[in-house]
């Protein structure tokens, strides 16, 4: 069976030059599961990965895609599979890296979403509730259905939102059960999956600063290019953490402050999610970077596990 490698953890914990260190030493090609980075034009509120960081090292499903279109879960499966062949086609190996939990789940569990049912005139009358009612009447619908989701979601998450509502009126189970059912692991692959993690007040931390450096980066001035572009927060992109957040102070509804907080506490609340969603696999090593001096030993330590994993010594 061919071998998967996967590289997650939360937001700044620090996957990027790891993950390029790994590349190089294990002869990889990196595949992206970063839901934001598949953008053109929004590098510095995504953390997107420069050519200079790449260092030579290949990756896919990087900035391919306008801000102004929609991209599911299933056609990020469909590109990263085709990345995959392509990648064991050159004899290299193939590493998916990234803090997108169900992109990384497309690929390592069976979801089968070519199969999803669909109901095109249900999904236009959702879509109408929500430009006519307000995206946080559609998410109390919601609510009535399925509370798992619910909870997991943002009501300006809209996409997500109709689809669960679809998912439900269609199959009369909630997406929560839906994906359970479907929680299979894929054995089309040999996963090795690695899960970076640290203290959390430190990742904390990490997440506050990196904000700062964003904005003294330019992002402010990135969202505003894209505004002028004419992206606005009804698409799917602009609803990621740092971009709804200036758009709201760039339309006058919260003060600049206001909106640096907010893009700090939804990072951060969002790390708590992605490490929720990490734990659910049992079959994730999870390396605590606290334990290690730097990201050298960290490198190390990740190789020996991979190594004894697939074969019980090292190459």
């Amino acid at each position: 069976m061919k071998k998967l490698f996967v590289l997650t953890g939360p937001t700044a914990v620090g996957k990027t030059d790891i993950s390029i260190q790994l590349a190089k030493k294990l002869g990889g090609e990196i595949i992206s599961a970063d839901s934001m980075q598949i953008y053109n034009y929004m590098d510095i509120g995504s953390a997107k990965v420069s050519n200079e960081e790449m260092d030579g090292v290949p990756h896919h499903l990087i900035d391919f895609l306008s801000p102004d279109k929609e991209f599911s879960v299933a056609e990020f499966k469909e590109k990263a599979k085709s990345a995959i062949e392509s990648i064991y086609a050159k004899d290299k190996l193939p590493m998916v890296v990234g803090g997108t939990g169900f992109y990384i789940n497309s690929l390592v569990f069976n979801y089968d979403f070519a199969n999803a049912i669909k109901d095109e005139r249900y999904r236009k009358t959702l879509e109408t509730i929500a430009a006519t009612e307000g995206n946080e009447y559609l998410h109390l619908m919601l609510k009535e259905v399925d509370l798992e989701s619910y909870s997991k979601l943002h009501y300006n998450d809209v996409k997500r939102v109709i689809r669960a509502l679809e998912v439900y009126k269609v199959t009369g189970k909630s997406m929560s059960h839906f994906k359970a059912e479907q929680d299979i692991y894929n054995i089309s692959y040999d996963v090795s999956y690695f899960v970076l993690d640290m203290n959390r007040e430190k990742l904390y931390n990490r997440i506050n600063m990196r904000v700062d450096l964003m904005m003294e980066k330019g992002l402010l001035e990135e969202v505003i290019k894209l505004k002028e572009m004419g992206y606005n927060s009804k698409m799917q992109a602009m609803q990621g953490i740092g971009y709804k957040e200036l758009l709201y102070y760039l339309d006058n509804e919260i003060s600049y402050e206001e909106a640096i907080e907010m893009i700090k506490q939804g990072s951060r609340n969002y790390a708590k999610r992605q490490l929720t969603w990490f734990r659910k696999d049992k079959r994730a090593i999870w390396i605590n970077k606290d334990l290690y001096k730097n990201d050298d030993e960290i490198v190390e330590e990740i190789l020996e596990k991979y190594y004894n994993q697939i074969n019980g010594t090292r190459i």
